[in-house]
């Protein structure tokens, strides 16, 4: 458990004020909900799943692999869909195919929705662009141009994907180990980061979050197998976790979550795990464990040999969504993505000293965080059933 001092002020009835210590505990953990989708190449079934958000009626959409034949060869016929599946995790349809053409994927990726527009931003990795839906599925436009592969990676063009508070999205340029900062019609206005291993640079920039709270930005930069904290110019003001299998160490970090309290979810992919951190980096918790079946080679059928759909247990995380009290991971080479609650994320004010004296029967006070959680909701259910496979 973490403890951070604050100062807490009680207000007595009667006029006083009494000033005392108090601490901020933390204690989350992560328990198994759900999964969604399930692992083949049919109508709701996924391979691969890149990508993860969950929009306001509560739909999650998932990004769902790229098409290939078995020697390899591309089949834009196989995956290459933004598959949606209702609050219930039944599969309602999908938006986009595969192809080239405008709309189309070759390997969809990251993907978000716009909280100012509600318009979907996908990553198109092959194509080398991001494309843009809107809230009934329809293509809207493309934009962009990212860095192509380089040599040791397996994975290009477009990373994570994320929004500012005036409606700008910034997108990571995985191989160009950069973020890209676009209007929301998609017009490139500055770039953060470079190549490298300091502070404020990047080998990887997978994951990408701005906090809800603060608005710096969250990085989960996969070949430092690190997180970075940079503030919204860009300047890096945290780092931490380093290569290997202990608590607050990665392999090849890759999805990325910031909660109303910044505490920060991040799938350690290779390790099989999610781990919790809060704001200043310090290691809360870890769920998951691996499932012993080796990942697949390229041109080999995109699920570990044997599957072990366990609850809690992946062949390496993959892409992430938080909305709700509610982290979602894709299990990456078992075909599903896995709902994890979450608990115990809110700071807990705990008393460290007491007072020698009691006052007009003073007792503690509970200070309770009231969030409005009206919000309009769009529902894809009907547009999708009009074309779902």
């Amino acid at each position: 458990m973490e403890l951070v001092k604050n100062l807490s002020v009680g207000v007595i009835s009667a006029g006083f004020m009494v000033l005392g210590t108090a601490a901020q505990a933390l204690s989350v953990t992560l328990t198994y909900d759900r999964s969604i989708g399930s692992p083949g190449f049919g109508p709701g079934q996924l391979f691969v799943p890149q990508g993860i958000t969950v929009d306001d009626a509560g739909n999650t959409l998932i990004s769902n692999g790229r098409g290939l034949n078995p020697d390899g060869s591309f089949n834009p016929n196989i995956g290459n869909k933004v598959e949606v599946f209702n609050p219930k995790g039944k599969y309602i349809g999908a938006i986009g195919k595969g192809g080239k053409g405008p709309g189309e994927f070759d390997e969809p990726s990251a993907l978000e929705i716009s909280p100012q527009t509600k318009n979907l931003y996908v990553g198109d990795v092959f194509n080398n662009r991001v494309n843009v839906f809107d809230p009934k599925g329809n293509f809207v436009k493309s934009f962009g141009t990212f860095g192509g592969l380089k040599e040791g990676r397996a994975f290009f063009g477009p990373s994570g994907v994320t929004f500012d508070k005036t409606g700008n999205v910034y997108v990571g340029d995985f191989s160009g180990d950069k973020i890209n900062k676009y209007t929301k019609n998609g017009e490139l206005i500055s770039s953060i980061g470079t190549t490298g291993t300091e502070p404020g640079q990047f080998q990887g920039p997978a994951g990408l979050r701005i906090s809800p709270v603060s608005g710096n930005f969250f990085v989960s930069d996969q070949f430092n197998n690190r997180v970075q904290v940079l503030t919204p110019e860009g300047k890096s003001i945290l780092t931490f976790g380093k290569q290997g299998t202990g608590d607050g160490e990665f392999n090849q970090p890759i999805g990325l979550e910031v909660d109303e309290f910044e505490n920060i979810y991040v799938a350690d992919s290779i390790n099989s795990r999610v781990q919790v951190f809060d704001k200043n980096g310090k290691f809360l918790t870890a769920f998951g464990k691996p499932s012993g079946a080796t990942p697949p080679k390229l041109g080999e059928p995109p699920f570990g040999d044997p599957l072990d759909l366990t609850p809690g247990t992946f062949n390496w995380t993959g892409g992430t969504a938080y909305k709700d009290g509610k982290l979602y991971v894709g299990d990456f080479f078992q075909g599903r993505v896995q709902v994890l609650s979450v608990e115990g994320a809110a700071p807990v004010p705990e008393p460290v000293s007491t007072f020698g004296f009691v006052l007009f029967g003073v007792g503690a006070t509970a200070v309770k965080i009231q969030k409005n959680r009206q919000k309009k909701t769009v529902s894809l259910e009907k547009e999708l059933a009009k074309t779902a496979v």
